[in-house]
């Protein structure tokens, strides 16, 4: 088997932690500014420090969301092997934690584990631009939406705390402000649905998964966005265990327990999708958990196992390419024609 050397690392909002290791060896640990500029000049620094060629280092670092992004395209320039691996996989691996502890990878141990995992690795891609475009507008849709409702909450809050004449002043200035932000999330709202317009990729993974029981547009663009366009995830069970809805995995034995890495806006995008097919009489779902109740189960677990079928749902369409289609069998499997 071919030996590499192994660039862990860490990634941060401001800056990349690195570690370099070869043979179990550590070479050389240091710390860069998130910047791709800065991440590039550093990587070719390394390369002619040690004198090994490009094609022998692999660099396998966490997901980071957005601040992946630029030592994504420093790989993709200098083309360097990248992986992107779950660090939920690498502190099972290093430590045994179970996720939920507040536990923190450094550099070191993610060259570990790459070096001593060669044959999972998985290389990553340049992502596609226009699902990279989306997932930026989308962010700046969630600062809004977040910021308008810090206002919003102090126009609700804040009048028990003043004067009327004071307060009228305030809340004045502060209806201005929340109309400036809802303006703001009407415009990106629409950049958004301009983005699947004009992308037949998109827009067909929208209608794939809006044809699924109790997915609405709001939780198929959250999951389009979390998935990148599902390449990301091999398979539904991954994404479960990614957002913390899958039973104990069989190989990394993680638990349902929260853990940082954990997306909980798609948790709770999927709780509401769950609570509102409950409240229909004639939805599959709502017969499926009223059986499953009855039949001793307790509501919580139920309700998980809503969610993780509505997440195998959305995994099947796409991979089918086809829309979903009820079948009845037993226990509401999903069944493809």
């Amino acid at each position: 088997m071919e030996i590499y050397y192994i660039l862990g690392v860490v990634v941060g909002k401001t800056k990349l932690d690195y570690c370099l290791m070869f043979q179990d060896k550590v070479l050389k640990q240091g710390e860069v500014i998130n910047e791709t500029l800065k991440i590039r000049l550093s990587f070719r620094a390394l390369l002619k420090e040690f004198q090994f060629p490009n094609e022998q280092i692999i660099i396998c670092a966490e997901h980071a969301g957005k601040y992946n992004y630029p030592l994504i395209y420093t790989c993709e320039c200098e083309m360097h092997k990248l992986w992107l691996e779950n660090p939920s996989r690498i502190k099972y691996y290093c430590s045994g934690l179970q996720p939920g502890k507040n536990y923190k990878l450094n550099p070191k141990q993610i060259a570990i584990y790459a070096s001593r995992n060669i044959s999972k690795m998985t290389m990553n891609h340049q992502p596609n631009p226009e699902v990279e475009h989306l997932k930026q507008v989308y962010d700046e849709l969630n600062m809004l939406e977040a910021d308008r409702a810090e206002l919003q909450l102090q126009l609700f809050e804040q009048k028990n705390y003043m004067s009327e004449d004071v307060f009228d002043v305030h809340a004045k200035r502060l209806v201005v402000l929340i109309k400036g932000f809802e303006d703001a999330i009407i415009t990106v709202q629409n950049e958004i649905k301009c983005i699947f317009a004009v992308n037949n990729l998109l827009s067909n993974q929208m209608e794939l998964l809006t044809s699924i029981e109790a997915i609405d547009w709001n939780v198929a663009l959250k999951m389009i966005v979390e998935t990148d366009a599902f390449t990301r995830f091999e398979n539904s069970r991954q994404f479960s265990s990614h957002i913390g809805i899958a039973p104990m995995h069989k190989v990394l034995k993680i638990n349902q327990h929260s853990t940082p890495i954990q997306d909980k806006g798609i948790k709770t995008l999927l709780n509401e999708a769950v609570l509102s097919v409950l409240k229909r009489t004639d939805s599959e779902l709502n017969k499926y958990y009223i059986r499953k109740v009855k039949e001793g189960k307790d509501e919580k677990v139920v309700i998980n196992a809503i969610r993780v079928k509505l997440v195998a749902r959305m995994f099947a369409v796409i991979k089918s390419n086809q829309k979903y289609q009820p079948v009845f069998l037993g226990d509401l499997q999903y069944v493809h024609h």
